[in-house]
Protein backbone atom coordinates (compact mmCIF):
# COMPACT_ATOMS: atom_id res chain seq x y z
CA UNK A 1 0.00 0.00 0.00
CA UNK A 2 1.09 3.40 -0.33
CA UNK A 3 2.51 6.08 1.91
CA UNK A 4 -0.27 8.40 3.53
CA UNK A 5 1.26 11.21 2.49
CA UNK A 6 1.59 10.83 -1.28
CA UNK A 7 -2.35 8.61 -1.57
CA UNK A 8 -4.17 11.74 -2.10
CA UNK A 9 -0.97 13.11 -4.94
CA UNK A 10 -1.29 9.34 -6.69
CA UNK A 11 -4.90 9.88 -6.58
CA UNK A 12 -4.54 12.98 -7.74
CA UNK A 13 -2.33 11.49 -10.87
CA UNK A 14 -4.65 8.92 -11.88
CA UNK A 15 -7.51 11.34 -11.76
CA UNK A 16 -5.32 13.74 -14.27
CA UNK A 17 -4.67 10.68 -16.87
CA UNK A 18 -8.51 10.14 -16.83
CA UNK A 19 -9.20 13.63 -17.98
CA UNK A 20 -6.14 13.48 -20.02
CA UNK A 21 -7.12 10.27 -21.47
CA UNK A 22 -10.62 12.14 -22.33
CA UNK A 23 -9.06 15.04 -23.99
CA UNK A 24 -6.70 12.98 -25.97
CA UNK A 25 -10.08 11.86 -27.39
CA UNK A 26 -11.26 15.32 -27.71
CA UNK A 27 -8.46 16.81 -29.65
CA UNK A 28 -9.12 13.95 -32.27
CA UNK A 29 -12.28 15.72 -32.81
CA UNK A 30 -10.19 19.00 -32.72
CA UNK A 31 -7.68 17.63 -34.75
CA UNK A 32 -10.23 16.55 -37.65
CA UNK A 33 -11.72 20.33 -37.53
CA UNK A 34 -8.22 21.59 -38.21
CA UNK A 35 -8.03 19.69 -40.96
CA UNK A 36 -11.40 20.72 -42.32
CA UNK A 37 -10.52 24.12 -41.72
CA UNK A 38 -7.06 24.60 -43.10
CA UNK A 39 -8.06 22.57 -46.44
CA UNK A 40 -9.16 24.44 -49.52
CA UNK A 41 -10.30 21.11 -51.58
CA UNK A 42 -13.54 20.29 -50.96
CA UNK A 43 -13.59 16.68 -52.44
CA UNK A 44 -10.33 16.69 -49.51
CA UNK A 45 -13.10 17.83 -46.72
CA UNK A 46 -15.24 15.02 -47.67
CA UNK A 47 -12.76 12.42 -47.19
CA UNK A 48 -11.46 14.38 -44.38
CA UNK A 49 -15.37 13.86 -42.71
CA UNK A 50 -14.40 9.97 -43.15
CA UNK A 51 -11.31 9.21 -41.84
CA UNK A 52 -9.99 8.03 -38.38
CA UNK A 53 -7.13 9.02 -36.52
CA UNK A 54 -5.18 5.73 -37.72
CA UNK A 55 -6.37 5.85 -41.04
CA UNK A 56 -4.81 9.58 -40.96
CA UNK A 57 -1.61 7.76 -39.24
CA UNK A 58 -0.99 4.87 -41.74
CA UNK A 59 -1.44 7.61 -44.75
CA UNK A 60 1.29 9.72 -42.80
CA UNK A 61 3.72 6.52 -42.97
CA UNK A 62 3.76 6.06 -46.45
CA UNK A 63 4.10 9.74 -46.96
CA UNK A 64 7.43 9.23 -45.32
CA UNK A 65 8.40 6.07 -46.43
CA UNK A 66 7.17 5.50 -50.01
CA UNK A 67 7.55 3.54 -52.02
CA UNK A 68 6.42 1.06 -48.96
CA UNK A 69 4.87 -1.97 -47.97
CA UNK A 70 2.27 -2.93 -45.35
CA UNK A 71 5.07 -5.11 -43.20
CA UNK A 72 7.27 -1.64 -42.82
CA UNK A 73 4.34 0.64 -42.10
CA UNK A 74 3.87 -2.16 -39.28
CA UNK A 75 7.16 -2.05 -37.46
CA UNK A 76 8.19 1.09 -38.20
CA UNK A 77 4.85 2.49 -36.76
CA UNK A 78 4.16 0.04 -34.37
CA UNK A 79 0.70 -0.99 -35.99
CA UNK A 80 -0.76 -4.64 -36.37
CA UNK A 81 -0.29 -6.14 -39.57
CA UNK A 82 -4.10 -6.81 -40.16
CA UNK A 83 -4.99 -3.35 -39.26
CA UNK A 84 -2.41 -1.95 -41.95
CA UNK A 85 -3.78 -4.24 -44.15
CA UNK A 86 -7.67 -3.05 -43.89
CA UNK A 87 -6.28 0.50 -43.65
CA UNK A 88 -4.56 0.72 -46.75
CA UNK A 89 -7.90 -0.85 -48.52
CA UNK A 90 -9.89 2.36 -47.14
CA UNK A 91 -7.06 4.56 -48.36
CA UNK A 92 -7.24 2.97 -51.80
CA UNK A 93 -10.80 3.49 -51.94
CA UNK A 94 -10.98 6.99 -50.86
CA UNK A 95 -8.22 7.40 -53.69
CA UNK A 96 -5.37 8.56 -51.34
CA UNK A 97 -2.91 5.43 -52.02
CA UNK A 98 -2.15 3.34 -54.76
CA UNK A 99 -0.59 -0.04 -55.32
CA UNK A 100 2.17 -0.94 -57.19
CA UNK A 101 3.74 -4.54 -57.61
CA UNK A 102 8.03 -4.59 -57.42
CA UNK A 103 9.49 -5.56 -61.12
CA UNK A 104 10.74 -8.90 -60.59
CA UNK A 105 8.56 -9.68 -57.73
CA UNK A 106 4.67 -9.56 -58.74
CA UNK A 107 3.72 -11.16 -54.90
CA UNK A 108 4.89 -7.96 -53.11
CA UNK A 109 2.79 -5.17 -52.92
CA UNK A 110 4.42 -1.54 -52.02
CA UNK A 111 2.21 2.02 -51.28
CA UNK A 112 2.28 5.28 -53.04
CA UNK A 113 0.51 8.46 -52.43
CA UNK A 114 -1.45 9.62 -54.83
CA UNK A 115 -1.53 13.22 -55.73
CA UNK A 116 -5.05 14.09 -53.33
CA UNK A 117 -3.33 11.67 -50.47
CA UNK A 118 0.11 13.98 -51.30
CA UNK A 119 -1.77 16.77 -50.66
CA UNK A 120 -4.01 15.45 -47.27
CA UNK A 121 0.00 14.31 -46.03
CA UNK A 122 1.24 17.28 -46.45
CA UNK A 123 -1.88 18.85 -44.79
CA UNK A 124 -1.44 16.55 -41.62
CA UNK A 125 2.33 17.28 -41.78
CA UNK A 126 1.02 21.57 -41.28
CA UNK A 127 -0.67 20.09 -38.40
CA UNK A 128 1.94 18.10 -36.36
CA UNK A 129 4.04 21.31 -36.94
CA UNK A 130 1.69 23.18 -35.50
CA UNK A 131 0.55 20.69 -32.63
CA UNK A 132 4.18 20.60 -31.93
CA UNK A 133 4.87 24.26 -32.12
CA UNK A 134 1.66 24.50 -29.00
CA UNK A 135 3.32 21.68 -27.19
CA UNK A 136 6.74 23.76 -26.92
CA UNK A 137 5.37 26.84 -25.86
CA UNK A 138 3.35 25.01 -23.22
CA UNK A 139 6.33 23.50 -22.14
CA UNK A 140 8.60 26.33 -21.92
CA UNK A 141 7.28 27.34 -18.89
CA UNK A 142 9.15 24.98 -16.96
CA UNK A 143 12.68 24.14 -16.60
CA UNK A 144 15.16 21.40 -17.68
CA UNK A 145 15.24 19.63 -14.11
CA UNK A 146 11.30 19.78 -14.09
CA UNK A 147 11.19 18.15 -17.80
CA UNK A 148 13.89 15.93 -17.06
CA UNK A 149 11.57 14.45 -14.29
CA UNK A 150 8.04 14.53 -16.18
CA UNK A 151 9.93 12.30 -19.04
CA UNK A 152 11.38 9.95 -16.36
CA UNK A 153 8.17 9.77 -15.21
CA UNK A 154 6.24 9.04 -18.09
CA UNK A 155 8.69 6.23 -19.57
CA UNK A 156 8.13 4.59 -15.89
CA UNK A 157 4.83 4.61 -16.47
CA UNK A 158 4.94 3.20 -20.02
CA UNK A 159 7.07 0.26 -18.78
CA UNK A 160 5.33 -0.65 -16.19
CA UNK A 161 2.28 -3.43 -16.04
CA UNK A 162 -0.79 -2.22 -14.61
CA UNK A 163 -2.39 -5.77 -13.92
CA UNK A 164 0.25 -7.43 -12.64
CA UNK A 165 -0.04 -11.11 -12.64
CA UNK A 166 0.01 -11.99 -8.78
CA UNK A 167 2.50 -15.20 -8.06
CA UNK A 168 1.14 -17.87 -7.03
CA UNK A 169 1.95 -18.72 -3.57
CA UNK A 170 4.97 -21.18 -3.10
CA UNK A 171 4.49 -24.69 -2.72
CA UNK A 172 4.63 -25.83 0.99
CA UNK A 173 7.34 -28.52 1.24
CA UNK A 174 6.35 -31.31 4.15
CA UNK A 175 8.76 -31.80 6.51
CA UNK A 176 11.09 -34.37 5.84
CA UNK A 177 11.01 -37.79 7.41
CA UNK A 178 13.97 -37.93 10.65
CA UNK A 179 16.58 -40.15 9.13
CA UNK A 180 16.29 -43.48 11.51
Amino acid sequence: MINKQKEPFVREIIASFTKLAQRVQENDDEEHQWLIQHCSNPALIDIIKEMTVMMLHVLDAVGKLEPVNGITISKRFDIPKGSVSKITKKLITLGLIQTESLPGNKKEIIYRTTSLGLELYHLHAQLDRHLEEHTFRVMDKYDADQLRFVSTFLQDLMQTSWIEQEQPPAPIKKPQDPVK
